[in-house]
Formats: C-alpha cells, sequence, structure tokens
C-alpha cells in the first residue's frame, strides 16, 4: 500500500511539475500571434490552464490526503521572516532597474515584448494594468505558493530530505519562468533570461525554507506578494511610454 502511495504520489508530482513549463509555452509561443491586440486563444488557454492547475492539488488532497486541508494560523516570526525578504529583494529589484537596467542596451526590445503580450490578454492600459497587478500581487502569489509550496514541496518532502525536496520543488517552479523569460529576452539567453531564472530558482528556495520554517504559507505569501509588486512597478516603467506617449514625446522606437 505504501509503494502504491509512493507511485501515486510521484506520478502527481510529475504532472504538477510540468503541467506548467507547458501550459507557459502554450501561451507564449505557441498561441502567440503578432497582432497588437487581444487574442482570444491565449485567453481562453490562460483561464483554462490556471483552472485545472489551481484544482488539481486540491481534488488530489481531498481524495488521498484529506488530514491535510487544514489551515494554520500566521506566526509573527515567520511573517517578519517573509516580509524581510521580499522587501529585501524588492528594493534591489527596483533599484537595480532604475540604476542600470533601464538605460542598459540589454533589455533590448523587452518592453515591446511585455506590451504586445499585455495587448493579448486585453491588458494594455494603465487601469487594466493595476488591476493585473493587483490580481498578481494578492491573488496569484498565494496560487503559486499553494500550487508549489503547499503541494509540490509539501508532497517531496514526505518521500525526500527536506533539502533536497526544496532543490527539485523550486527547479521546478523556474521552468516557466525560463519559457517566459525567453520570450522577453529573445538573443539573450544566457545573459538576462537564464540568470533571472536562476533568481527565481533562489526565491522559491528560499519560500520553500520560510514555509517549512514557519508552517503555514502566509508569511511565503506576504514574502512572495511585494517582490511581484516590486516586479509590475518595474513593468509598468518599462511599457509607460506606450501608455503614455505625450509625456514621453512620442511612442519609442525598437531597439536590436
Amino acid at each position: 500500500m505504501a509503494l502504491a502511495a509512493k507511485t501515486r504520489d510521484q506520478l502527481a508530482l510529475a504532472f504538477t511539475m510540468l503541467f506548467p513549463v507547458c501550459m507557459a509555452w502554450l501561451y507564449f509561443v505557441a498561441l502567440a500571434t503578432e497582432q497588437a491586440q487581444a487574442n482570444t486563444a491565449v485567453q481562453i488557454a490562460f483561464a483554462v490552464g490556471k483552472l485545472a492547475q489551481g484544482l488539481f492539488p486540491a481534488l488530489y488532497v481531498w481524495w488521498f490526503e484529506r488530514e491535510r486541508l487544514v489551515v494554520l494560523r500566521p506566526t509573527v516570526k515567520g511573517l517578519a521572516l517573509g516580509a524581510g525578504f521580499g522587501l529585501l529583494v524588492g528594493v534591489a529589484i527596483v533599484g537595480l532597474y532604475f540604476l542600470w537596467f533601464k538605460t542598459s542596451p540589454l533589455l533590448g526590445n523587452a518592453p515591446r515584448k511585455i506590451l504586445h503580450k499585455l495587448q493579448e490578454s486585453g491588458m494594455d492600459s494603465p487601469g487594466a494594468y493595476l488591476s493585473m497587478s493587483v490580481f498578481y500581487c494578492a491573488v496569484h502569489s498565494l496560487f503559486e505558493e499553494y500550487y508549489w509550496r503547499w503541494f509540490v514541496f509539501g508532497t517531496m518532502r514526505r518521500h525526500m530530505p527536506v533539502a533536497v525536496a526544496n532543490v527539485l520543488s523550486s527547479l521546478g517552479f523556474t521552468l516557466h519562468h525560463v519559457v517566459i523569460l525567453g520570450v522577453f529576452f529573445p538573443g539573450r539567453f544566457w545573459t538576462l533570461a537564464l540568470p533571472f531564472s536562476l533568481g527565481v530558482a533562489v526565491g522559491g528556495a528560499v519560500w520553500a525554507w520560510v514555509y517549512h520554517r514557519s508552517g503555514s504559507l502566509y508569511a511565503a505569501w506576504l514574502s512572495h506578494a511585494l517582490i511581484d509588486a516590486a516586479l509590475m512597478t518595474v513593468g509598468y516603467d518599462m511599457v509607460a511610454p506606450y501608455f503614455h506617449p505625450v509625456l514621453f514625446d512620442g511612442i519609442p522606437t525598437m531597439v536590436d
């Protein structure tokens, strides 16, 4: 019986580790077009994919391990740990962007790539971007912590040492970011996409450690939300010239 349960968990983990990267490839590569307008296929695939991704862990645990469905209260120590890491990384992201990356040729056409993805998603206005940012910081960050830390890492640590589960779950967490960053930074895989993806893996490892130490998702969620807020701030600054061309003396040209 134990062997069957372990095999079942392994199959579930294989699915949950690979599903997000496959869906990211579908959103960002397979269904992407060059048209600067809403892409219904991308929007439908995103909605269906996120629904399936969100339901699978809950249904799996409900069916096989219902005892895991408990909500633990946050601790002050855990929240302080999560907030500290989130603020530290968030300030570093914003600071590095405004002090270096904003004027660096490394970004290339990244602002145009980001704008195009916003157009495909129907989020290419300041109000829509703000709404999307609130959603990603407040809701999607919790969704990813529930998926990657509570289910993937939480299931892995039952079958292997915590350190190994941390590394493997964090590498799985970064896979779909490799696809996304590869699209945003074409031709700069080694200089930008891969280093940024490794940074995501490090963040995932810290969140898994925070989750393991605190015993609840609140601390990791808070940390994740703060870092997402920093990324959304940088993203807005990158596309602001397209949102407000009058303030920036016209829409900027593409950079090779």
